[in-house]
């Protein structure tokens, strides 16, 4: 799949097979949330993978629009860490460009996730962060249900003429 393709094709996926995701595909998922952009180079992302079934299932009640990680082989949080920062709130974009190769990767691999918003809903980052037992210099920015896709979502263009200004709005 070209780039291009996945970029077209990607859609959030809310319904998982029920079968594992090899360690192997693991890796090449966060390798290429790893290469994404990040203000000075500074790379100020943090992991966690989660894939025990009961950690997963209690999940499901740290906000309302998770219960698909209830069928979900797995899960990563992307975290920014506030002492890898070189420029000061650069790292929620930072962490949106890991998650969204993140999300690239896997539809690459021929897996479906959903992006599930954590920062900035207060009562999100508290209930993760004492699900996870985070210090306070890492906020998770957000949550990836990761699986086997048992939907096909339909891509339609979402380009909007009306959306481009050139040289001035």
């Amino acid at each position: 799949m070209d780039t291009l393709q996945a970029l077209m094709t990607r859609r959030s996926v809310r319904k998982f097979e029920e079968k594992d995701v090899p360690e192997e595909m693991v890796r090449q998922i966060l390798e290429a949330a790893m290469m994404a952009p990040s203000a000075g180079n500074a790379q100020p992302w943090q992991f966690i993978v989660v894939n025990e079934r009961e950690r997963l299932d209690a999940m499901a009640d740290l906000h309302p629009y998770i219960k698909m990680v209830l069928q979900a082989p797995l899960g990563i949080i992307v975290c920014g860490d506030l002492t890898k920062e070189k420029y000061p709130g650069y790292w929620v974009q930072d962490c949106s460009a890991a998650m969204q190769n993140l999300l690239l990767a896997v539809h690459a691999l021929g897996l479906g996730a959903v992006w599930t918003g954590i920062y900035p809903k207060e009562d999100r980052v508290a209930g993760y962060r004492a699900m996870f037992d985070l210090p306070e210099n890492i906020i998770p920015l957000a949550f990836a249900p990761i699986g086997w896709p048992a939907q096909q979502p339909k891509s339609e263009s979402r380009f909007l003429e009306d959306r481009i200004h050139y040289n001035s709005y």
